[in-house]
């Protein structure tokens, strides 16, 4: 197991001093191995400044962070992903659009050919920040793929992991998103996020999706064309919060002894890059946080990598890898099994 290059603290070690990682045990108990594919989607975590604070953050984005992509890291990166065949940009946060240079990056990709389709992981409220009034607009006109934070159909519920009146913001978000075409024009595709709010694994997501798609519309109007069930990862805002109430150990087992070995040819990390803020590469925005790299004894870019000669690199794993493989799995698009 690589070491992220950052001190690490409350590991079990073993004999020889070596950090034990009990995913890499479980897969092996189960005669599965991960490794990389071909990429398809080309994640890109523009920053960690966010304009909320959300309890259950694994980035720990809020108003105060500092960390935000340049536009000349913008410029490496489409110069490289120029030089592949990857399909889908998935752009991610923080807030991403509080970069003010997410739209060009949005605009940027239509200069490759083929264009690249772009998916926006938006948490709603960002529409009625100063500076962001037309952004709906601009979403809409080129077509972006809105993946919204809305962790339940209840304001009490949303309000408590998210912030008092997120909830009102986020509905009056979506219904304007639904008088752009979004959820309605099969070229303006808008999917929804759950994740739990406390310390238990997501429900059925096709339960969920048909609960929500219910209360949504008969109470607000609103539709929209995928649910996708997210498990809350323990690391960073979440484990602090699960860490004072008692309850760290316990998720931790939760998350162990549900593993779903049915999960793991679906897992998102097999066919995704992650790049930060710098323009480091990662499996995903969980390995990122955490500092997990190829390499451990310097930076590694994108721009000094080859997706072709990833493919069979094995992923990079750890405990944290337990949370996108209990139940029915969790990925960046929902359910795995």
């Amino acid at each position: 197991m690589l070491l992220p290059r950052h001190t690490r603290h409350n590991v079990d070690l073993n004999a020889r001093g070596e950090a034990i990682n009990y995913f890499q045990q479980t897969l092996r108990h189960h005669a599965l191995t991960l490794r990389r594919e071909r990429t398809q989607v080309l994640q890109i975590n523009v920053g960690k400044k966010c304009n909320q604070t959300c309890s259950h953050c694994h980035v720990n984005a809020g108003p105060a962070r500092t960390e935000i992509m340049t536009r000349d890291t913008m410029d490496r990166i489409i110069e490289w992903l120029s030089s592949t065949d990857i399909p889908k940009v998935d752009i991610t946060g923080g807030a991403p659009e509080i970069n003010p240079n997410f739209r060009y990056l949005v605009e940027r990709r239509k200069t490759l050919a083929p264009a690249r389709h772009v998916m926006d992981r938006c948490n709603l409220t960002i529409l009625f920040e100063s500076g962001q009034e037309n952004l709906a607009e601009f979403l809409a006109h080129h077509r972006v793929e809105i993946i919204a934070s809305l962790p339940c159909y209840s304001q009490t519920n949303v309000d408590s992991q998210r912030g008092d009146g997120v909830f009102e913001k986020s509905i009056r978000a979506l219904q304007r998103l639904n008088a752009l075409g979004y959820g309605r024009d099969e070229n303006l595709l808008l999917h929804l996020v759950y994740n739990p709010l406390g310390a238990h694994l997501p429900g059925s997501q096709a339960g969920l999706e048909t609960a929500y798609k219910k209360e949504l519309e008969q109470h607000f109007g609103i539709v929209f064309n995928r649910l996708y069930t997210l498990a809350n990862v323990p690391m960073a805002r979440f484990a602090a919060w699960l860490q004072r109430t008692g309850q760290l150990e316990k998720y931790q087992e939760l998350l162990s002894n549900d593993f779903n070995p049915d999960t793991v040819a679906n897992l998102m990390c097999r066919t995704m890059l992650n790049v930060d803020w710098r323009g480091e590469v990662y499996d995903c925005d969980f390995n990122q946080m955490l500092g997990l790299q190829w390499s451990d004894d310097h930076p590694l870019y994108l721009w000094n990598v080859d997706p072709e000669q990833m493919v069979d690199w094995p992923v990079i794993t750890g405990d944290h890898c337990f949370a996108c493989t209990a139940g029915a799995g969790s990925s960046c698009g929902g359910a795995l099994a």
